[in-house]
């Protein structure tokens, strides 16, 4: 009994503070208006779909028969919090631009206007976060088009997301105390 509880203790500290790599790839073509995207646990496809832009919003496509229409207002709310934000980290982040029309020169400028922010973010990266790894390359076609290729790979563990959990579920509880709270207050006041 005492070496079941020993391994059990053993294994769940062993799980909480493993590292958990969440891999997503993007691919992006503006002559289609889609978006494709894989989510891999350790390099094992777990999600996939595409989303392309609507009047009403963005539509997030499941599968051949579910989507998801996000409104623009609910997506860029600046008032949001986003508690798991701190619970994961930035590992990867590497994308290509595939750019047309290399005879033309609206092509090579487009390529120098990515290139120069990127290479200030990823100096800023450099120095902040330095276990970050960070490319960026610009391809040109022949044809004329507007693609883009990312693969972005963040990586936590258990403890943080648990963390996290409990900290948006006490907020959660906290603000249903105040609206009740609040409600029998106003109903004693009504009735006074």
């Amino acid at each position: 009994m005492d070496e079941f509880f020993i391994w059990g203790t053993f294994l769940g500290a062993f799980f909480l503070f493993v590292p958990i790599f969440v891999y997503a790839d993007y691919y992006a073509n503006a002559g289609a208006n889609r978006l494709w995207f894989s989510l891999s646990l350790y390099g094992v496809r777990i999600f996939g779909g595409y989303s392309e832009l609507r009047r009403e919003g963005i539509a997030v496509h499941l599968t051949k028969k579910f989507a998801l229409l996000l409104p623009y207002g609910k997506i860029f709310d600046p008032h949001r919090k986003h508690v798991f934000a701190k619970a994961v980290r930035l590992w990867e982040f590497r994308q290509i631009v595939e750019i047309g029309g290399i005879d033309r020169i609206q092509a090579v400028l487009v390529a120098a206007a990515i290139g120069i922010p990127s290479g200030s973010i990823w100096g800023y990266l450099r120095t902040r976060y330095p276990y970050v790894s960070f490319k960026n390359s610009v391809v040109f076609a022949k044809e004329r088009c507007l693609k883009l290729t990312c693969r972005t790979a963040i990586v936590t563990n258990l403890l943080s997301v648990s963390i996290a959990l409990t900290k948006k579920l006490m907020e959660a509880l906290i603000n249903w105390i105040r609206t009740k709270k609040s409600t029998a207050s106003w109903k004693r006041q009504l009735k006074g």
